[in-house]
């Protein structure tokens, strides 16, 4: 039997931060993976250039059944010191927008940067080893694997949650909290594009690719970015991140004209172009094709007549259908396409301190696992460095 202080269940971003920080102190620690290679989700993130962070990373940024429980380990590794890793490793990067940060280059940087880092500390890391049997013990636990049998003192699980199962993604961090007698959320994809109902995508068929700026509102939260029409339903990033605070029968409110009082500024362009017909002057803001596909399904009668001729109330109907306009999504696309996992590890079984888990010495739960989920735009990968760099201390 092998024997190592800390052994890391997971080599994604969490759990290599994990490791480097313990290495760094001295610990002696091999991290283990299914996969055949280490941080899959941070090589396919941000299209490949990984969104590693955000300039206003805060505790607001993130739900969780413990709002509070966060605070602690975000303030204590901050977006700061992230970057600071990352210009200490030479990796250009850039922010695309509203603070988010990204590699000029490949995600790969991230990886190779954590690895090297991983080398420094004196970090094993082991990929296609799958875990079998996890077994508590007096001194530690008991490790069952397919490349054989460790003893540790400190058990870390860093294994994510079950979004994008084509990465690797497993439920094997719930289940070993259930094997420990732990409190678990259900979990559900977020971060996802939502279905429509047959009837709907065959009115939106042909639009598929097509993207408008909206602000998208459901249960007190709202967003405003890209809303993109694709042959299943609705994704961009303001779908995406209304999908966190979506539940199954819920309406959500999409408004196409954010910056303007649509029903004004009809009025205002009645009176100078009279002769100008609404689909025209609803493609001045969004997509000629959008405009025209959106007139045809909700404003036919009035499509056809110039806006001279159109009543106050025909005006006040089309600005209220652009700027309140109420869909109800079927579901989602599921863990298939989700960015994250809602729910998770209740965090009242964890010490926000060190991440361990109150009732079993020496267990402790790091990243997607517990029921902590970020915003889109890096927010999910501040949480992995954070808590990974907050167990790290006590491991």
């Amino acid at each position: 039997m092998q024997k190592t202080d800390v052994i890391i269940i997971g080599a994604g971003a969490a759990g290599l931060m994990c490791g480097i920080t313990a290495g760094q102190r001295g610990r002696s620690v091999t991290i283990l993976d299914h996969a055949n290679k280490v941080g899959k989700k941070i090589l396919m993130s941000g299209g490949g250039r990984c969104n590693f962070t955000n300039y206003y990373a805060e505790p607001t940024n993130f739900l969780s059944h413990n709002e509070h429980f966060c605070k602690s380990a975000l303030s204590r590794y901050t977006q700061w010191d992230f970057i600071g890793l990352v210009e200490k490793h030479g990796i250009p990067y850039h922010e695309k927008k509203l603070g988010q940060l990204f590699c000029d280059n490949k995600a790969k940087d991230i990886v190779n940067m954590l690895l090297d880092e991983c080398a420094q500390a004196g970090v094993e890391v082991r990929t296609q080893c799958s875990v079998q049997q996890v077994d508590k013990v007096d001194d530690g636990f008991i490790i069952q694997t397919s490349q054989g049998k460790w003893h540790c003192q400190s058990l870390v699980i860093g294994t994510g949650g079950l979004s994008i199962p084509t990465m690797g993604a497993t439920g094997f961090g719930y289940d070993i909290a259930k094997q420990f007698g732990l409190k678990l959320f259900p979990t559900y994809a977020a971060l996802v594009p939502f279905t429509l109902t047959p009837k709907l995508l065959e009115q939106f068929a042909g639009l598929s690719g097509t993207s408008a700026d909206a602000l998208v509102s459901c249960n007190g939260q709202s967003f405003r970015e890209n809303i993109l029409f694709t042959h299943r339903g609705l994704s961009g990033p303001s779908i995406l991140q209304i999908s966190s605070y979506w539940q199954p029968g819920d309406a959500i409110s999409i408004n196409l004209f954010p910056d303007v009082d649509l029903y004004d500024h009809l009025k205002q362009i009645q009176q100078e172009r009279p002769k100008a017909h609404i689909n025209t002057v609803l493609a001045e803001r969004l997509t000629k094709k959008l405009a025209d596909r959106l007139c045809e399904i909700w404003f036919a009668d009035y499509a056809q007549k110039p806006l001279a001729e159109l009543s106050n109330e025909a005006l006040q109907t089309i600005a209220e259908q652009m700027q309140n306009w109420q869909l109800k999504p079927t579901g989602t696309e599921g863990y298939r396409t989700a960015e994250v996992t809602m729910g998770g590890v209740d965090t009242d079984e964890v010490s926000s301190k060190t991440f361990e888990a109150k009732k079993v010495p020496g267990l402790f739960f790091i990243g997607e696992v517990l029921d902590v989920t970020g915003h889109l735009g890096g927010f999910n990968f501040q949480w992995a460095w954070a808590s990974g760099y907050a167990a790290g201390q006590y491991i």
